[in-house]
């Protein structure tokens, strides 16, 4: 019976299922935007100055070199064959003090993200890292958000169309039971045990003081465990007029994300106190749907939504003369991508 309990829950629990089973019935339509354009890359030309118009295996530093000075945390870039002492100079340089971030100039989904303690820790990574990485000033303001901005070219007012606060997975310490025990009672957590041990294991037994707050992955990604809470009822006009203002000052942004630490969602609408980590372009999820409610189909309209405002924003800026990527161009780009991708999910299970 409670096998079959089990197996009854993840039929329904829709938003835990795998990203290709969800997208999978939608493909049709995607398929209607492909013949309807006559180009299979279609999207590249939704945001003209990122590559593969942000859809996937985009340089972040493309991204932060579009981005206005202090809008980002202090960040800088290291080769895998960097000299140790260059690294060390850097961080004095751009004034960054551990703890602090480190990540891969092309990834996603939080592979190889880490919050690196000391100089041990980043000697380590940086052995262990065999591509070009960030390193970033971590951040210590409270909350964690995305934004799901939306521009047609033609216009000097976008819209919101999703507000999330995204808390990463993480558990609170009650002083009796151990990091293992309140990982396998976690919700999320305790679907991660694998994954969470490799990362952990060095505190698997430890018992957390009461009230202690301990980390388990620092990317907020749905992907990676975290918990999204819907802002949706804080939209409104003067929201839309911060991110019409950076949007404008990114300069040909019009579909994308924005991941951003902020003190509060106030502050962030008075257009202060926050810092954007990262903004993704047209291979960003409009994530919204996730743990606020939806119902699959409403998450389906979600997606159906935003893929038609993908489809005339990209039409747009082809009349206007950005073409799509050649179908060889594109095929040969995704390959690499993915390969890079594969790679990168191995290197983060050997590095722990």
């Amino acid at each position: 019976m409670k096998i079959v309990k089990g197996i009854i829950h993840k039929i329904t629990n829709w938003e835990a299922w795998p990203f290709e089973i969800i997208y999978t019935p939608m493909s049709f339509f995607w398929l209607w935007y492909t013949i309807k354009s006559r180009a299979v890359w279609f999207f590249t030309s939704s945001n003209p100055k990122l590559t593969f118009g942000g859809m996937e295996g985009e340089p972040k530093k493309e991204m932060y070199d579009l981005l206005p000075e202090g809008f980002f945390p202090p960040t800088f870039y290291v080769l895998p064959h960097e000299e140790f002492n260059d690294i060390k100079h850097k961080l004095t340089q751009h004034k960054i003090n551990y703890p602090l971030i480190v990540k891969p100039e092309v990834g996603g989904q939080g592979i190889l993200l880490r919050m690196i303690e000391n100089e041990a820790d980043l000697k380590k990574y940086h052995d262990l890292m065999p591509w070009e990485y960030i390193v970033q000033s971590l951040v210590y303001y409270p909350m964690e958000v995305s934004v799901f901005y939306i521009r047609h070219p033609e216009e000097k007012t976008g819209k919101v169309t999703g507000f999330l606060h995204k808390v990463p997975l993480q558990v609170t310490g009650d002083g009796v039971q151990t990091l293992e025990s309140l990982i396998g009672q976690h919700p999320k957590g305790g679907k991660r045990l694998d994954e969470l041990y490799n990362k952990h294991k060095t505190r698997w037994g430890d018992v957390l003081p009461s009230g202690e707050k301990y980390m388990l992955s620092y990317a907020a990604n749905h992907n990676r465990g975290a918990q999204f809470i819907d802002l949706k009822d804080k939209i409104d006009q003067q929201l839309v007029a911060v991110f019409d203002a950076i949007s404008l000052k990114i300069d040909d942004f019009f579909y994308g994300r924005y991941d951003i630490m902020c003190t509060s969602a106030e502050d962030l609408k008075a257009g202060k106190n926050f810092t954007i980590l990262e903004y993704n372009g047209c291979g960003a999820e409009p994530n919204h749907f996730y743990d606020t409610g939806y119902t699959l189909m409403g998450a389906y309209k979600e997606i159906l939504k935003h893929w038609k405002a993908l489809y005339e924003i990209s039409s747009y800026n082809r009349q206007c003369g950005v073409k799509p990527w050649t179908f060889t161009k594109g095929t040969r780009f995704l390959k690499s991508a993915r390969m890079h991708i594969r790679d990168m999910k191995r290197v983060d299970a050997e590095m722990g």
